[in-house]
């Protein structure tokens, strides 16, 4: 599976080793606010890394099993699943 999603690319294994967690903005303190950044206000960059989570969570959701899919469905981290 590993040799897998490191062929999809770099950024997609990089979000099994490193996780991912969605965008928070900062207050104008800096400490994170309660609410999840938009992904329209994404910026490049991010909108890759996003991206990079979505299409490892694709390729694990469609090699598991009926079973495991089910254990497996609500995660949005790839890491986690």
């Amino acid at each position: 599976m590993s040799a897998f999603l490191k062929s999809i690319d770099s950024k997609t294994w990089k979000a099994v080793l490193k996780g991912w967690e969605h965008l928070v903005p900062l207050d104008k303190d800096g400490n994170k606010t309660v609410f999840l950044k938009p992904e329209e206000e994404w910026t490049t960059a991010e909108d890759e890394l996003g991206l990079g989570n979505s299409k490892a969570l694709n390729a694990l959701f469609n090699v598991v099993d009926k079973n495991m899919f089910r254990l497996i469905k609500k995660c949005i981290v790839a890491k986690d699943a």
